[in-house]
């Protein structure tokens, strides 16, 4: 009888462990995505006191070396504020970005730095990680293309491997500009116009390293898609998106994130979701989007299916590929953190 109800007790004692490991397993609530790339949401991860840490629009995301993840917004009691992946506040700094809107992260080795864009002051800022400022950008008046100052409006900075970087002008006449490491000025290409190599809401440019040979897409948001560019600014594909008023590329490992800031189209409020393309830049996954659907190997129009963001304007995934969501004119609504599952 003891042998007897002991394989008894351990079968139940054992069945509860199944079980209470498949409960522990099971995400908590509704889960987003399609196929593989599939997440649950925290609305709440990056949530601060307003009247202590304020946000405007929360614009870019990167992580850095540390793991650390930095949002820059537009609020200039704090433009920069920098996060554990707990959504922990750790420093904020910056009181000088009336018009922070881009933000990226350059490796230079052992040290790391950021670009800041400012809309409103017209000027591009390489700055140390705790906000020193290391290098001050104008507008390209040497090339002829600008009457004054406040026709440039950058966007975006890129960096590539060898320390050259790349600026969209975005808001202004929509060039993006080459320059050497030291700042210096090395050409440009696209601005406004009707042939494909053109370009119309430049928001966003980004190094493209997947296939081994680097190279630069940048946003066509009005027209749904990423133009790819080779470094010297020649056109090499179109990346169409038809439906999805697209900010930056964001690579991670052999994916390719971006946040839709609006769908159909610029004109329809509170509208977003992200999109997820696998390796060979085919759409795998939309976060709070439509399934994605190929006819005949063409792309059908996206849209958001539900609205648990509403203007995302960028994505930074960590090394968890959870991805970070900051969003502009949302409410002031701190980043989300979407964890994948």
């Amino acid at each position: 009888m003891e042998r007897r109800s002991f394989i008894k007790n351990t079968a139940t004692l054992s069945a509860s462990f199944f079980i209470m490991k498949d409960l522990m397993a099971k995400p908590k609530g509704p889960i987003y995505g399609h196929h593989h790339m599939r997440y649950t949401l925290d609305n709440k991860w990056g949530q601060l006191n307003p009247l202590k840490n304020p946000v405007n629009d929360c614009h870019e995301m990167v992580q850095d070396k540390k793991g650390r993840i930095i949002l820059l917004t537009n609020e200039t009691k704090n433009n920069i504020l920098i996060y554990n992946k707990s959504g922990k506040l750790l420093s904020s700094w910056g009181h000088d970005f009336p018009g922070a809107h881009g933000l990226t992260i350059a490796n230079e080795g052992k040290q790391e730095s950021l670009f800041i864009t400012d809309t409103d002051k017209h000027q591009v800022f390489k700055t140390t990680l705790d906000g020193n400022i290391l290098k001050t950008i104008d507008y390209p008046m040497e090339t002829g293309l600008y009457k004054k100052k406040e026709e440039f409006v950058p966007t975006e900075v890129a960096v590539a491997d060898n320390g050259d970087f790349y600026i969209a002008d975005g808001y202004g006449l929509q060039y993006v500009f080459h320059y050497n490491a030291d700042g210096k000025l090395q050409g440009y290409f696209g601005g406004r116009g009707k042939e494909v190599k053109h370009l119309d809401n430049a928001h966003g440019v980004c190094v493209d390293k997947r296939s081994g040979n680097p190279t630069l897409l940048v946003t066509d948001r009005t027209r749904n898609c990423f133009k790819r560019f080779d470094m010297n600014g020649n056109l090499l594909e179109v990346i169409t998106l038809p439906g999805a008023c697209i900010c930056r590329a964001v690579i991670k490992n052999e994916n390719l994130y971006a946040a839709v800031l609006r769908s159909p189209d610029l004109n329809k409020a509170d509208s977003g979701f992200v999109t997820i393309l696998d390796k060979n830049n085919k759409v795998i996954s939309n976060i709070g989007g439509t399934v994605p659907v190929y006819s005949n190997g063409t792309l059908q129009p996206m849209a958001q299916e539900l609205q648990i963001l509403h203007n995302p304007h960028d994505v930074c995934i960590d090394d968890d590929e959870n991805i970070y969501v900051a969003q502009w004119a949302s409410g002031k609504v701190y980043p989300y953190k979407f964890t994948r599952v």
